[in-house]
Parts: structure tokens; sequence; C-alpha cells
């Protein structure tokens, strides 16, 4: 009898999940918080997608996931205060950065600043990793609509309007946990905006 190994399942929904990424697409995926709503963090028009199916307004800015400390150095100048705010906080947490490099105009906020989050969720590092990217990362809802708390809470015209669901964790009934999030300011200040 043959049975699959659940790390073979996850090798084979990242390998779909990065050809839709690589082709524009957008997908619904768990990440370390909640479902989230994802592109390749480069590309543009996928960015635009995902504005447009969350009807969310321009000057509410989407986060990025990031699997690994190099990346996140590419992405941004990484004040020491943020190392020791990563290593200290016990659950996921996303800061905003100044001064931004390498992404497109639409995912930076009018004050040049993007949230990142460096994510420890094996799946996503693992997608991450094998797209070679950043990912936008946003929850899997309309704008203004409450926050799905698990998969079976999203709502009918997120799945339908995204390209790829990744068919994992649909069962798993994760309550819903933000993140924490911080900005860091180039003075040294530090604003926490949701604990």
């Amino acid at each position: 009898m043959y049975f699959i190994i659940p790390m073979e399942k996850e090798q084979e929904e990242i390998r779909k999940a990065v050809e839709i990424l690589r082709n524009g697409g957008i997908i619904l995926y768990p990440t370390d918080t909640i479902w989230g709503i994802g592109c390749d963090a480069t590309n543009e028009e996928a960015i635009e997608k995902i504005f447009a199916l969350k009807q969310r307004p321009k000057s509410k800015n989407l986060i990025l996931l990031v699997d690994s400390e190099r990346r996140l150095q590419d992405i941004v100048d990484v004040p020491p205060l943020a190392w020791d705010l990563i290593d200290l906080s016990e659950k996921p947490l996303t800061l905003i950065y100044d001064a931004p490099k390498n992404l497109p105009k639409n995912l930076i906020s009018e004050e040049n600043t993007i949230g990142i989050r460096l994510t420890q969720d094996k799946f996503c590092k693992n997608l991450i990793s094998k797209l070679n990217k950043p990912l936008v990362s946003t929850s899997a809802n309309i704008s203004g609509e409450p926050s799905p708390e698990n998969f079976s809470s999203i709502s009918t015209k997120i799945l339908e309007g995204v390209d790829y669901i990744i068919n994992l964790r649909h069962e798993k009934n994760k309550n819903y946990a933000a993140s924490s999030i911080i900005q860091l300011f180039p003075d040294g200040r530090i604003t926490i905006i949701r604990e």
C-alpha cells in the first residue's frame, strides 16, 4: 500500500505555487499567522491583482515575508535593534523598515517604508526559498471585513479570485493570531503599532 509522505505533498504544492507565482499569479496560502494572499513581491502587476481582489486602497500597504536574514538584508538596511527584536519576539513579528530597495513602487508606502516579517514557518520558508524572491503576504479577506480565523472562514470571493490555493492545512483549526507590528525609525525610535 502506498501512502503519500507529507513532505512530498508539501514539495508538490510548493512546485505548483512557484510556477503560478513566476507567471504573475496570486496564491492563497497558510502562513505563520493566518491564511494569506500572496504573490512575487517583485512583480508589479501581480501586486495590483491583490489590491483589486481585496478591494484595498493603495494607501494601505502590503507586507512581505522573507525566508532568511540574507534576503531581508537585500531589501533593507537592518539596524541592530531589529535583530534584537527578532531574536526576542515570542510570536511572529512584522517590522516596518525605512528606505527599501529593489521593490516595485506600488509596494512601498508614501513614507518610503515597508513591513517585512522574517518567517519561521517551514512551509513559507521553503516556498520563498524555491521562488527565490520575497513573497507578498496580506490577510485573505476583502478589505474592511474580518480576517479569517481559519481556512473554512475564507470568503468565496477570495477563493475564486486567486490563481491557486495551497492544498495543505485546510482542516487545521488554527486560531487567528496576527503578528506584532513595530515601526523602526532611523533615529532609533520605535513605535508599537500592534502588540
